[in-house]
């Protein structure tokens, strides 16, 4: 038998033993068919680890678990009550294990341990114990209609779930999945991104601990062009719940549509942030600087479109520079001063890479960065361009990673404008001092959210998603469990008689 276990040491000395398997039916199994995923530490290029790739019979085998699980007393009689009291512990163990797992994701991301202790961690933790709370909470409605009639509705689970994760948050976005899915007793089979398979395998020692019945959670890891397919295609899925890419999701859709599956899917972005003349112009560009380059700009909702009413753009451009310079500090995952560590992958590396000379051979102005980091590791310098075309690449398309353009307007009308003249529609900025303009904006911005004097500034208990093609359906919030529940009507006749 394969062995499904690793000891590992991350470079801040924390020990910890690492899973390596599939996570199906509450045991850790071995791939059919051998097939490995290598992590790789972007900040050194050496491999971390190597796990188990599922296969289409592997997948199978986890959308039959789950399904079993769903039918089986243990779960499918369990009182939301008590899912919610499971839920809590779950998130109670994440909080005892808090600091393995941001070194996890930071070892395995290449995000600062920093960020990811005080920021990632905090979220999922809070996430699903946001969620543990909704357990017992949803539930349908009595109608009226006539007295020979009562009507009325319950909310039942949609069933087996399958969860696509992205790889820029591996443990945050896990939580955003499970915790509606679960509150609403559905069964999941949750697949992570091939580029940060680690935290979740952990994470799924901590479900078998808290005490889920087996095959409630299964956590797969695998490549998308079989592992995804197979679980987007599967007819025992009931729904996919996707974040990536919008061409991904595009991809998705077509797959899914065989069997006209429920979908929620959480894509790209290019999200302008509009800067008034009447702002705090310190606060602007701190929370315009912190908009692209936290996280080393893989963010779906970046503001990486920056749109400066004309009269403050020279002040602005001088200002974010020196943001940029003092702020922007890039260096490894384990230094408590960077703020900036490496991209996740060599290919996003590359990809982001070719962004840039595209600006550049377009005609942008580079104001600073414009290139990679010396030596190993996938860092690339935080990258400013201004004179930059609204029909150029690295205004219209998404870079995801640490580059802005910075550009002016001259009027509320051309800003807005100008702000919805793209395909996507995540996120979006407004800094004003002027309280109707910045709620008049707000509501003619094409976009699932937008921060009035601020950016990044999400929260579990608010709605996060897009429209356009930055996505279908709502995550977080109580929005976020209508996508993981059906409504069934049910009438009673109370004396008609035919």
């Amino acid at each position: 038998m394969a062995n499904l276990s690793i000891e590992l040491t991350a470079p801040n000395g924390v020990k910890y033993t690492q899973p390596t398997g599939l996570f199906i039916n509450n045991e850790f199994v071995a791939s059919s068919k051998g097939e490995l995923i290598e992590s790789i530490d972007p900040a050194t290029e050496s491999k971390i680890a190597e796990v188990h790739a599922a296969s289409e019979e592997d997948v199978d085998k986890a959308v039959q678990a789950a399904r079993a699980a769903l039918k089986h007393e243990s779960w499918k009689h369990l009182p939301g009550t008590d899912r919610g009291i499971l839920m809590a512990k779950l998130a109670d163990l994440l909080e005892e294990q808090k600091e393995l797992f941001a070194t996890i994701d930071a070892w395995d991301n290449g995000k600062p341990y920093s960020v990811a202790l005080s920021e990632d961690l905090p979220e999922a933790i809070g996430t699903i114990r946001y969620y543990s709370g909704w357990a017992d909470k949803t539930f349908g409605q009595t109608i009226s209609t006539t007295s020979a009639k009562f009507a009325y509705t319950i909310r039942q689970p949609i069933g087996v779930i399958g969860q696509i994760i992205p790889w820029n948050y591996p443990l945050s976005m896990a939580a955003w999945k499970l915790g509606p899915a679960l509150a609403c007793g559905n069964t999941i089979v949750i697949k992570a991104a091939e580029q940060t398979p680690l935290s979740i395998l952990v994470l799924a020692t901590l479900i078998k601990k808290a005490g889920f019945p087996p095959g409630v959670v299964n956590i797969i890891n695998g490549y998308g062009r079989e592992a995804g397919a197979a679980l987007v295609q599967h007819p025992l899925v009931d729904k996919i719940a996707f974040t990536g890419s919008t061409a991904t999701a595009s991809q998705i859709m077509k797959m899914a549509s065989g069997t006209l599956k429920n979908i929620t899917l959480e894509t790209g972005g290019k999200s302008p942030l509009l800067v008034f003349n009447d702002c705090d112009l310190e606060q602007a560009v701190k929370w315009s600087h912190a908009g692209i380059m936290s996280n080393k700009g893989e963010i779906c909702t970046a503001t990486s479109r920056i749109l400066v009413q004309q009269d403050i753009y020279e002040k602005f451009l001088e200002k974010f520079k020196v943001q940029v310079k003092d702020v922007s500090k890039v260096g490894d995952q384990w230094d408590s001063e960077t703020f900036q560590g490496p991209q996740v992958t060599r290919t996003q590396y590359d990809r982001i890479l070719s962004f840039i000379e595209a600006g550049k051979s377009e005609g942008a102005t580079v104001l600073c960065g414009g290139g990679a980091r010396e030596g190993k590791g996938f860092f690339i310098q935080p990258t400013v361009f201004t004179d930059v075309k609204d029909t150029m690449r690295i205004y219209r398309e998404e870079i995801f990673g640490p580059v802005v353009t910075i550009s002016s307007f001259s009027t509320e009308d051309e800003a807005v404008d100008r702000a919805n003249d793209t395909t996507y529609g995540l996120g979006a900025s407004v800094f004003t001092k002027d309280l109707e303009r910045a709620h008049r904006v707000a509501a003619e911005i094409e976009a699932g959210m937008v921060w009035i004097n601020s950016s990044q500034d999400c929260d579990f208990r608010i709605p996060f998603g897009g429209v356009k093609q930055s996505g279908i359906g709502r995550e977080l919030g109580e929005a976020g469990l209508e996508g993981y529940t059906q409504i069934k009507a049910v009438h009673v006749n109370m004396g008609t008689k035919l």
